[in-house]
């Protein structure tokens, strides 16, 4: 059942970013910070964490789930090491997966030698 879970909630959220994409005048890159927001809104208002315990992958791989991730890392570094905790925890709750994207982003483009387009 968790699999049905992530499938669906992952679905609906890709489903709800292709409708403004088609829908509204709203470029990809403003979509984008706008799903990172809702997720760091909605982990401060407690609502994403519950929401991501039910949908696993689901709700935790799409880019609101990025939001929630900086949002946890910042409360805990506020808590831990006070007002610097701002500036820190984002990057240490999520260097693990920037670190990762840039790697294995690179590690592609080196097997598969992309070329520009003319």
């Amino acid at each position: 059942m968790e699999y049905i879970n992530a499938f669906w909630v992952g679905g609906l959220i890709c489903a709800l970013v292709q409708i403004l994409l088609d829908r509204t005048k709203l470029m990809p890159g403003r979509i984008m910070v706008l799903l990172v927001c809702s997720g760091a809104v909605l982990g401060a208002l407690q609502i994403y964490q519950p929401f991501q315990d039910f949908a696993g992958a689901g709700a935790s791989v799409p880019l609101a789930g990025f939001g929630n991730l900086l949002w946890k890392g910042v409360k805990e570094a506020v808590d831990k090491e006070g007002f610097i905790g701002i500036f820190l925890g984002g990057f240490k709750a999520s260097a693990v997966g920037v670190s990762a994207a840039l790697v294995f982003g690179y590690l592609a483009s080196v097997v598969f030698s992309p070329k520009m387009k003319k």
